[in-house]
């Protein structure tokens, strides 16, 4: 029997994916934070568990800290964060996640660019929404806009997130 195609991978991809959401701002609360609000959404929505939520300061020291706790959970999956992605002086997710990650998915952050594009245009080139594996696990980095991390999570992270979870637990 030949390889699998990527339909067959999809059909053996687990239906639903245990997830931990992390807002990073300097701004947002519980009550304003409706990026991560949709994530958490879409992600239930969609047959996936929420495993927990938080909301830290744009700070590298408690980004990384909270995402190697996270990594450290044996029933977290996936990280999906919002916020910090852009080209300010205090958007640091970018560098962070970049140096947790055992395998960039380069695909993702150029796709999810080129969607963008096709909704605001030549600002979608500021942002650097990234995603890759760490120890097994899926990390996506998302912006922090509510429309940018809905179009992420409709045509990208929730059709694939079965697949991507099967794929890096291989």
């Amino acid at each position: 029997m030949g390889p699998l195609s990527h339909v067959e991978h999809r059909e053996k991809a687990p239906q639903s994916v245990r997830c931990f959401v992390l807002t990073i701002s300097d701004t947002r609360t519980e009550e304003t934070d409706t990026s991560g609000r949709a994530i958490m959404e879409l992600l239930t929505a969609a047959g996936h568990v929420v495993a927990g939520r938080t909301i830290v300061k744009d700070e590298p020291d408690l980004v990384r800290g909270t995402v190697e706790r996270q990594l450290a959970t044996p029933d977290v999956q996936a990280i999906i964060t919002t916020g910090g992605t852009g080209i300010t002086s205090r958007d640091t997710t970018y560098e962070v996640m970049n140096a947790l990650l055992h395998k960039r998915l380069d695909g993702f952050g150029e796709l999810f660019r080129m969607l963008s594009y096709e909704q605001i245009g030549p600002s979608a080139m500021m942002s650097r929404a990234c995603a890759g594996l760490v120890a097994g696990h899926i990390v996506i980095s998302l912006p922090g806009s509510e429309a940018a991390v809905r179009l992420a999570m409709e045509k990208l992270v929730i059709p694939e997130l079965g697949h991507l979870v099967q794929q890096a637990t291989r």
